[in-house]
């Protein structure tokens, strides 16, 4: 996809929130990562923005976002575009794509060597779900998740965990640089915050409080509207009767699974619906996907984070991470078999109660049989 440089003037609240939001996206030092970022691509004739697969609107808004700023700023010279590997999944993430009018071009990892430069957003070279053949180095990295390991040096980089969207990142560019964002560019960069805050979990920081106010003043509230409450297809009810009705609680942790799903976007949601229930502070969804289980954690809790009890979750089976209130995992099953999933289910089930400090029992169910 290459971006068409959208069309607007800026509005009086853009204006206002300008010198606040270039305050709050400046390093210690007093440089602005936006300048930092063109500087970095200054040359590039060819440049990809990419994310982690099976991206999620946050992750697919914010490439739009940042591939309109790009080529406005970059100029005509230069080629910016968008691929992502792998499919969206069904449900929000295809219907968000639809209608902000994502195109990226199809992933072909044998073309990457084209680029001369690449851009990784919502992911980093070190995590699970990126989609960068190893060896093969963005140029820049842009992320709100906290690095795990060793940070590889890039040329440019601009990881804050403070901030709970990698969209009010990119939004805080185009604030620093006083470039306009279009009503139409608004609205979905707004609902791709809002995403990644959804839920009882979510914790906006400054940037994204920002973010929310600014955008919410010039976004097309048809458009935010449209994408608010998009169609979703019958497995995504099917999915939460699914995880409602196997969803057990103990104490205050709350455990459910889904059968194979068609989407990673499915336990995430419904993780975020079930910490809802009133007599929990944890709730965690495991699916099976494809030869995968991956889990989606969400907590209340102000005494430990979703991101050390994800890791408890996962040593020595798979990889995980997260925020305080938000984790995520996933463990590669050997042969995905019914034996084996419910041996991996069970164990994860036990690490979960024993991380809580809570006793290995039966536990209730959310929602009792009838009688």
């Amino acid at each position: 996809m290459t971006a068409t440089p959208t069309s607007s003037t800026a509005t009086p609240a853009t204006n206002t929130v300008a010198a606040a939001a270039a305050s709050a996206a400046r390093q210690p030092r007093g440089k602005s990562h936006a300048r930092q970022l063109l500087r970095s691509l200054a040359g590039a004739k060819n440049i990809l923005i990419t994310t982690h697969e099976h991206a999620d609107p946050d992750a697919l808004g914010s490439c739009l976002a940042l591939c309109n700023l790009l080529d406005a700023k970059l100029g005509g010279a230069t080629k910016v575009s968008v691929s992502i590997k792998g499919r969206f999944g069904g449900g929000v993430n295809d219907m968000f794509a639809q209608l902000a009018n994502l195109k990226p071009l199809p992933w072909d990892e044998s073309s990457l060597a084209q680029y001369d430069a690449i851009v990784l957003l919502d992911t980093q070279p070190t995590f699970s779900n990126n989609p960068l053949p190893p060896g093969l180095m963005p140029v820049a990295v842009i992320d709100h998740h906290r690095s795990r390991g060793r940070r590889a040096h890039y040329t440019f980089s601009d990881i804050r965990p403070d901030v709970g969207a990698t969209g009010s990142i990119v939004f805080s560019y185009f604030l620093e640089l006083g470039h306009p964002i279009s009503r139409d560019l608004a609205a979905t960069l707004l609902f791709a915050i809002e995403s990644d805050l959804a839920g009882a979990a979510g914790t906006p920081g400054e940037l994204d409080n920002l973010a929310l106010s600014s955008l919410t003043l010039v976004a097309d509230t048809r458009k935010l509207y449209r994408m608010r409450y998009a169609p979703l297809p019958q497995s995504y009810y099917a999915a939460y009767a699914q995880g409602i009705g196997n969803a057990m609680y103990h104490e205050d942790a709350l455990i459910s699974h889904l059968e194979p799903i068609d989407s990673p976007e499915k336990p995430a949601v419904l993780a975020d619906f079930l910490l809802r229930f009133d007599k929990v502070l944890w709730a965690l969804v495991t699916a099976v996907i494809g030869k995968n289980l991956v889990l989606s954690l969400r907590t209340n809790s102000t005494k430990i984070s979703a991101a050390e009890i994800m890791k408890r979750l996962v040593r020595t089976l798979g990889e995980g991470g997260g925020h305080r209130t938000k984790a995520g995992g996933v463990i590669k099953l050997a042969n995905g078999t019914p034996t084996e999933i419910d041996r991996v289910r069970a164990t994860i089930k036990r690490r979960y109660l024993r991380a809580l400090k809570i006793p290995q029992g039966r536990g209730q169910k959310l929602v009792p049989k009838s009688e």
